[in-house]
Parts: C-alpha cells; sequence; structure tokens
C-alpha cells in the first residue's frame, strides 16, 4: 500500500499543476501531443496576443476530438481546433509582422493530430473557413502508418515550405511538422514510435531524434522556388500521385517532360492551347492567375490565384509557386477532368520554362489554359 500511495502523489501533484492537460494526455490512446513542445510554445506566444475564441491552448487542437473540445473555447468543432487555432496565431504574428510567428503558426496547423490507433486518419477540417490562405492551404500530417500517408505528409511539407518562401520565412524549418516513423499497424498498445513529454521545450520528437524528415536540403529547395510545389493536397492523395509530382520535377522550376517539350516554343504555348478553348475544371471555374497588389497584405507586387475561394494560397513572387498549386487542386478538389489537369500542367510548365515575369507570366499562364 505504502508502494501505490508514494507512486501515486507525483501524478497528483502533476494533475494539480497542469489539470487539463495533464489529464487528457494521460487518458488517451496514443498520446504524443506533446511531441512537438517547441512548436506549440511558439504559438502560444502569437495566440495569447488575442484570443477572442478563448481557446485554452494549442495542445488541445491537437487531440482527438473528445478531449480537445475540452479545451477549444467557443470552437464548436473539434475536428476544425487546430486549423482555428493555427488561424488566430498566423492573424495575430501578421499584425505585429512577426515573420517567424507566422511560420510557426503555419508549422502547427501542418502537424500530425493524434488518432485512436496506429495507423488511423484524423479527420480533416470541414465546417470552418481559414481566414488567412497560408493556413487554409496547409492540412495535418496523418500517421504515418496509414495508407499512403507518408506520400502525402511529403505533399504536406512541400506546401508547408513553398508556403514559408511566401512570407520570407526560414524555409528550413518545414521539416519541424514531420513526424514519427510509421509504427505497426494492429498494434494493441497504440504506441507507434511516439513519445510525449510536456517538460521538454525542445520537443521530444527532436531531442530524442525521432524524427523522420519529409524533405531533403534540395527538396525544399525546390519547394519554395516553386518547383516541387506539390500544393495543399487533399487526403484524397494516392502514393502514387504523390511519387509523380516529387519524380516529375527538378530544381531549376520545371518538371522533366514538360521543360524539354516547352523550352523551345515557350512563347506560343500559351496561345496555341487557348486556341482548343477552355476544358472542364470541374467545380472550380476560375483557375487563372491574378498578378498586382495582392489580397494578403503583402507590400510589393506579386501573383495569387484570382480564385481565393477554391484556390486558398497566399500571394507568391514565383509565378511557379501558384500556377503548381493550382493544378494541384484542380485534382484534388475541383475533380477536373484528366484533359483539364494535363492542359494546367503543361500551362505550369511553360510558364516555368519561359523566363517571364509578372503581368507577362500571368498572361501567359492564363491563355494556355483557355482564358
Amino acid at each position: 500500500m505504502r508502494q501505490s500511495i508514494l507512486y501515486t502523489l507525483p501524478l497528483i501533484g502533476a494533475a494539480i499543476a497542469r489539470p487539463d492537460v495533464w489529464s487528457l494526455s494521460r487518458k488517451r490512446e496514443v498520446p504524443q501531443e506533446h511531441a512537438h513542445r517547441n512548436v506549440n510554445l511558439e504559438v502560444s506566444k502569437s495566440l495569447n496576443l488575442d484570443n477572442p475564441d478563448k481557446i485554452q491552448d494549442p495542445i488541445f487542437g491537437l487531440l482527438g476530438a473528445a478531449a480537445g473540445i475540452k479545451g477549444a473555447g467557443n470552437i464548436k468543432d473539434a475536428d476544425c481546433l487546430q486549423q482555428a487555432t493555427a488561424d488566430q496565431a498566423f492573424t495575430n504574428a501578421k499584425a505585429a509582422n512577426d515573420v517567424n510567428g507566422m511560420t510557426f503558426a503555419m508549422i502547427y496547423r501542418a502537424l500530425e493530430r493524434n488518432s485512436g490507433s496506429v495507423g488511423l486518419a484524423s479527420v480533416p477540417c470541414k465546417s470552418i473557413q481559414a481566414v488567412n490562405p497560408e493556413i487554409a492551404a496547409l492540412q495535418q500530417h496523418q500517421d504515418p502508418a496509414g495508407d499512403g500517408a507518408q506520400a502525402l505528409n511529403k505533399q504536406i511539407a512541400q506546401t508547408l515550405a513553398s508556403q514559408i518562401s511566401a512570407i520570407g520565412g526560414d524555409t528550413t524549418l518545414a521539416n519541424e511538422a514531420s513526424t514519427f516513423a510509421p509504427g505497426q499497424v494492429g498494434d494493441q498498445t497504440g504506441a507507434g514510435n511516439t513519445c510525449d513529454d510536456d517538460q521538454d521545450d525542445l520537443g521530444c520528437i527532436n531531442s530524442q531524434n525521432l524524427r523522420v524528415d519529409d524533405l531533403t536540403a534540395a527538396e525544399i529547395q525546390a519547394a519554395a522556388s516553386g518547383a516541387g510545389a506539390a500544393g495543399a493536397s487533399s487526403a484524397g492523395n494516392s502514393s502514387s500521385a504523390a511519387s509523380g509530382n516529387a519524380s516529375g520535377n527538378s530544381a531549376s522550376g520545371n518538371s522533366a517532360s514538360g521543360a524539354s517539350s516547352s523550352a523551345s516554343n515557350d512563347a506560343s504555348a500559351g496561345a496555341s492551347t487557348a486556341a482548343a478553348g477552355a476544358a472542364d475544371f470541374g467545380s472550380c471555374t476560375d483557375p487563372t492567375v491574378t498578378f498586382g497588389t495582392p489580397s494578403d497584405g503583402r507590400k510589393e507586387d506579386a501573383f495569387e490565384a484570382t480564385d481565393l475561394t477554391n484556390f486558398p494560397h497566399g500571394s507568391a513572387l514565383n509565378i511557379g509557386v501558384i500556377s503548381s498549386f493550382i493544378c494541384d487542386q484542380l485534382t484534388n478538389k475541383c475533380k477536373a477532368s484528366a484533359d483539364a489537369v494535363t492542359q494546367c500542367d503543361s500551362a505550369d510548365a511553360a510558364v516555368k520554362a519561359s523566363g517571364l515575369t509578372g503581368q507577362d507570366a500571368a498572361d501567359n499562364f492564363n491563355q494556355a489554359l483557355g482564358f
């Protein structure tokens, strides 16, 4: 009995010190929400500047719905709490002209949420639209043991790198959102290859060398420049699509096939494709690019999607960041026809190879789509 009492006392003390977070993290099957504690701490700084929804702590957004809702404040959909937390933190950091704060808000949005078992995907946010297109373009990492999850996570990291680049942040931080090595599906302990230490300010996934980076340094550079921008891919991406995007792009910003076929006649690519007229772009009727003063507060002229509802992405100085994202969304969100996707991929490759800038680049891409 004495041993039981002695063992219990420290746990009671910890529960008193951190009642909400401690109790939630010990009751669940797969505790890992503290693994990226370094990211959570940075997001807390930004969130606390203005927290109208009274979100208790960023940690709740990384929990499953049943536990997360207890710290969600005014957010009614626990599956959207992670996005809402990131969105508010990004808004606050942007108002403070804090690039690092904006960067970590995006990293937080891309972190893996807890799920009930190894390989089980977490539920995406569907009921709330992010205010900031940089946050709307992202989604959470998924358990790497899930079907196609590693390929999807790589695409999420590519999107994160391109978004960080668009705000002038440190793109090498894109791998901060990377998760653990895949566990064994069917593991009854639910542990996987995780850690969970609420005292390790570096993040135990980092200090214990458990983080498996999604991207190499070259892949980060390619994604940041637009060459590897797989865009904000939806959870419906297959691993074959992911590998196709990764292998089809080179560090110079041109796809292997697109550059070779269009480099010699890039000036006429847009006009010849446009002659065929606009293809079936599915539910997204305006996949064009606009150049000028962007809507996200950037001071200099930049590229962004004309339709930010269906193509939510922060502005970029490199048209390839936006054009690649648009083409990716045509497949993953808009359900465009195969011909439309091929047409967009060709337009994307052509404008990257053309060397055109500013309005000329936007016109080239748009004309190649038939607009």
